[in-house]
């Protein structure tokens, strides 16, 4: 007969990897902690170079294909848009983070560069997923009181599994400023 270790110890070794934030918004939430994750790979690519953290003019150019790629799933090109900002912005603080504790702790910087083209394609890819997610989502981030408890309970979650740390912590609150979106005419609760 099996104990209540044994059990533990079977669905932990079942689970592990496959366990993903909680509530309605949990996949939009994954999404975006997997964005964030790979800004750390942004940051290993630009630290030490002349590649700066702001890059208004990429920045315009992601949103502008963003506007497009929204239009074209069925998403409100400006609420896309929104979105994508604070997906930049979000980006910004781990960059910013990062730099500043490499500067202050350079045994602690990367030794190697990623490929920023490789990291530029893994950013597409996310892209198209978050608008596909955002399209799923449409009905419940409309609703401001639902989805404040769905964000709420999916990025606690998430940073929880994933065990991030202060930075990416803020990162994600960055990240997710926009989520919930009501409009003028939705049912706000």
């Amino acid at each position: 007969m099996a104990t209540d270790a044994d059990m533990n110890t079977e669905l932990s070794s079942n689970t592990v990897g496959t366990v993903k934030p909680l509530g309605r918004l949990g996949a939009l939430t994954d999404l975006v902690i997997e964005r964030i994750r790979v800004s750390d790979h942004v940051a290993e690519s630009k630290f030490g170079t002349d590649s700066p953290i702001e890059d208004p003019s990429r920045e315009e150019q992601v949103l502008e294909q963003v506007r497009k790629q929204a239009g074209a799933v069925g998403v409100n090109p400006d609420a896309a848009v929104v979105f994508f900002r604070d997906q930049i912005a979000a980006s910004k603080v781990v960059q910013k983070g990062l730099f500043a504790r490499w500067t202050a702790h350079p045994e602690e910087a990367p030794t190697t560069r990623p490929d920023l083209g490789q990291i530029r394609e893994q950013l597409d890819r996310l892209t198209t997923d978050l608008l596909q997610e955002l399209k799923s989502t449409e009905e419940l981030r409309d609703k401001l009181v639902a989805c404040t408890v769905q964000l709420a309970l999916a990025a606690g979650s998430g940073a929880a599994l994933e065990q991030l740390d202060t930075l990416h912590r803020q990162a994600l609150r960055t990240a997710t400023h926009s989520v919930c979106r009501p409009s003028e005419t939705s049912d706000r609760s």
